[in-house]
């Protein structure tokens, strides 16, 4: 019989983050089920399927099997992962302790489309004993709901012994990388447009610019890269594990994220703890994390070329701000601090 502290996590087997979580978790002596409608082999987690999602409501379907997987599991912690979808399923199996964490657009953006959706999300936030999100505008969008248990910032952290910075004088010419996905929020297509303007400006420089994280607007990406005339400066990767982001990392001296809504992306942070200058839309997580002349307004091409070419033409300078991104992360993003503190926060509530 297994008798080690069993958490229970509601979450996207499918998702890079999910997946993090349960294997730190792991690695801490936690026995770790998962309950997922999007499942993915994971190493050392039993997982219970529920029906797969198709459209939003569908969650609203999925309650009962999981409640019905949580009393056979009867773990010591019920922890859901966004809580627009898996929140509201932990919150209906009336488990307790129940943890939520808050990914970002599940209290930014889903709750301000309708207002049932929002009344929704304010009962869903309110059943839970602890709630955590990963970046200040999260935990105050949360705290706008009122509920009765206290909310934490705790983000997901870099893996510093993977993502680490490697020489400035072994990157030739000047790479620049993307980790966001192909996805409309992510603004892609503005970084294309941008990087297209860089590379008139600095014609006699030889820029690269790589893409990594796929999605569904690979092909419309693909065309606008054609018609830029840009197909051998810009590498389209697609989906990479840690040791392939890290290698193409490596190359880089500049990572760009421009979402128009965004937490704590994990992928501006281990681009920081690689050394490499950020750029990033000027949205309140950012702001916690970039120096605002970094920061620029999401979808603005030409802001966004402006601070490119400032930083192509001063190399001095963007190698000490990621001189400063390194010391940064080691000071407030290392992932082992942060999954601790959380491993902690669990055990206060099974006391």
């Amino acid at each position: 019989m297994n008798d080690r502290r069993h958490l229970c996590l509601l979450g996207d087997a499918s998702s890079p983050h999910t997946r993090r979580w349960a294997l730190e978790m792991r690695a801490r002596g936690w026995r770790v089920s998962l309950i997922t409608a999007r499942p993915e082999p994971l190493d050392g987690v039993e997982q219970y399927i529920l029906p797969p999602v198709q459209r939003p409501t569908d969650w609203l379907l999925r309650a009962s099997a999981a409640r019905r997987y949580v009393n056979e599991l009867s773990p010591n912690i019920v922890h859901a992962h966004y809580v627009t979808s898996y929140g509201y399923l932990a919150a209906r199996c009336a488990h307790h302790p129940l943890v939520m964490t808050a990914w970002g657009s599940d209290l930014l953006v889903t709750p301000h489309t309708r207002p049932w959706i929002r009344w929704l999300t304010g009962w869903t936030l309110r059943r839970a004993d602890l709630i955590t999100g990963d970046s200040l505008d999260l935990v105050e969008a949360a705290l706008q709901y009122h509920p009765g248990a206290p909310v934490h910032e705790v983000h997901w952290g870099v893996d510093r012994t993977r993502f680490s910075p490697a020489p400035w004088e072994s990157k030739d010419c000047l790479h620049i990388v993307s980790l966001r996905a192909w996805e409309p929020n992510y603004q892609i297509s503005t970084l294309i447009d941008a990087f297209a303007i860089l590379c008139v400006q600095l014609l006699d420089v030889p820029l690269r610019l790589h893409l990594l994280g796929g999605g569904s607007l690979e092909p419309a990406l693909r065309s606008k890269v054609q018609a830029h005339g840009l197909a051998k400066n810009v590498i389209f990767h697609g989906r990479l594990n840690d040791a392939g982001m890290a290698a193409v990392l490596a190359r880089c001296k500049i990572s760009i994220s421009v979402p128009i809504s965004d937490a704590t992306s994990v992928a501006m942070l281990e681009s920081m703890a690689c050394g490499l200058a950020v750029v990033a839309s000027d949205l309140p997580a950012n702001r916690q994390w970039i120096d605002p002349e970094l920061l620029v307004p999401a979808g603005d091409v030409s802001a966004l070329a402006r601070v490119l070419l400032r930083l192509a033409s001063d190399d001095a300078q963007a190698r000490k701000t990621g001189e400063r991104n390194v010391e940064r992360i080691a000071r407030d993003g290392d992932r082992k601090t942060q999954m601790d503190n959380i491993d902690q926060l669990y055990r206060k509530l099974m006391v």
